[in-house]
């Protein structure tokens, strides 16, 4: 029943604090599964204190258990513990707190951990994060490398070793984070996105060196799984197992067995790439000097063709061709000429003979009227008229002085 207050009417503290304490009471016992942290016994007491944390949030209670009971759990539970507990809680009103009061603690069953990561693998696997088309290219030859290992750890002397030993002008970005753990995931995801958002990192390799299914657990995570996802730099999973595959395999871009085989697959080998580059030269210095032999072996067989192999005489040849084709029309030319020439002087010997001045120098004259008009009938002079008279040499004025009709 909630209470009733105001600002006039407040409830006291202890009020509220009993309220909450009646509230939790009502909950009895229950079973809770976590991961023990913090875990340590209180110096001349029986009793255990720890903390439960939630494997996939950042939530965790604090609880407490005899020692006896904690004792008794075979094989020993220790920090990073995955555990099932019955447990009632309890909220202590004097000093506002919440605690589980721990009665019985059971190990999570290996069986009960792969089948959740099986459930979150089908979950993961149906919103595409594991498909193919969203694997990113790793680059040839990255000059800066991202590496997120344990501290001082055998996996990030590997990766270093092997990979400066294929290049050695490989530079290495290391981030350290706990790599088993309540807090592995955790400090993974912050180290990923730290060297996520630094342009000069190509590839990022998350590297560890083996371990059990309890201690691969945080690679598996279900934060880390979408942090790589989402990642824009390609990832490549390095953990070092083989029976159990941990999620980080089937969403990075790229899964190496172990460490050592990660060094070997983001870098190249610069001695085998040296061989390479010294076997394609010579490739392609067999390929052109073969080139310039078939090119030269083409020239020398078009030079022995008779028009390249003595051009002189085709060409003096052509000269003679053209020089008898000149000399041809140059007398066709002058024949045509002659010819045009005498039919020219039979022309002029007609149209001459045919000339009225012709017919003047043979004794005749041309009578005109004074308009120019040619006399050529009586009826166009009458007795008195003037006409012109033109002879062979010029012409002089005759006067009419009388006309007769030809019988």
């Amino acid at each position: 029943m909630a209470l009733e207050t105001s600002p006039d009417a407040p409830a006291a503290v202890r009020t509220i604090a009993n309220g909450i304490a009646g509230w939790i009471n009502q909950l009895g016992a229950v079973w809770v599964e976590g991961q023990l942290t913090d875990v340590s016994i209180g110096r001349g007491t029986t009793t255990v204190f720890g903390t439960l944390r939630d494997t996939d949030a950042d939530i965790s209670l604090r609880f407490t258990c005899n020692r006896r009971v904690f004792e008794a759990v075979d094989p020993p539970v220790t920090d990073g513990s995955r555990v099932v507990v019955n447990a009632k809680p309890n909220f202590f009103a004097r000093r506002g707190t919440l605690a589980l009061a721990v009665s019985e603690i059971r190990h999570v069953g290996i069986g009960e951990l792969l089948a959740r990561i099986e459930r979150l693998k089908q979950l993961l696997g149906a919103e595409g994060l594991f498909a193919a088309h969203r694997k990113k290219r790793l680059p040839f030859l990255p000059h800066t490398i991202g590496l997120i290992c344990g501290r001082d750890s055998a996996a990030e002397r590997d990766v270093l070793e092997n990979a400066k030993r294929r290049w050695p002008a490989v530079a290495f970005r290391v981030e350290h984070a706990s790599v088993q753990g309540p807090a592995a995931a955790g400090e993974v995801m912050t180290a990923l996105r730290k060297l996520d958002a630094d342009e000069s990192v190509e590839v990022i390799v998350i590297a560890r060196g083996g371990g059990s299914l309890e201690d691969l657990l945080p690679f598996s995570d279900e934060g880390l799984i979408r942090a790589v996802s989402q990642a824009k730099t390609p990832v490549v999973s390095a953990i070092g197992h083989e029976p159990d595959s941990p999620l980080l395999d089937l969403v990075a871009d790229l899964r190496a067995s172990t460490p050592t085989d990660a060094a070997k697959r983001i870098v190249p080998d610069v001695r085998e790439e040296l061989d390479g580059v010294r076997l394609l030269r010579d490739r392609g210095l067999r390929a052109i000097t073969s080139w310039i032999d078939r090119e030269a072996h083409a020239l020398a067989a078009i030079r022995s063709r008779p028009a390249l192999a003595a051009p002189a005489t085709d060409l003096q040849r052509r000269s003679e061709e053209i020089a008898a084709l000149v000399d041809r029309n140059r007398r066709t030319l002058l024949h045509r000429l002659d010819r045009a020439s005498d039919d020219l002087a039979h022309r002029l010997a007609s149209v001459r003979a045919l000339s009225p001045k012709a017919t003047l120098e043979r004794g005749y004259s041309v009578l005109q009227l004074a308009d120019g008009t040619a006399v050529r009938q009586l009826d166009q002079v009458t007795p008195g008229d003037t006409l012109h008279a033109r002879v062979t040499d010029g012409r002089f004025d005759v006067e009419v002085t009388s006309k007769e009709t030809s019988k």
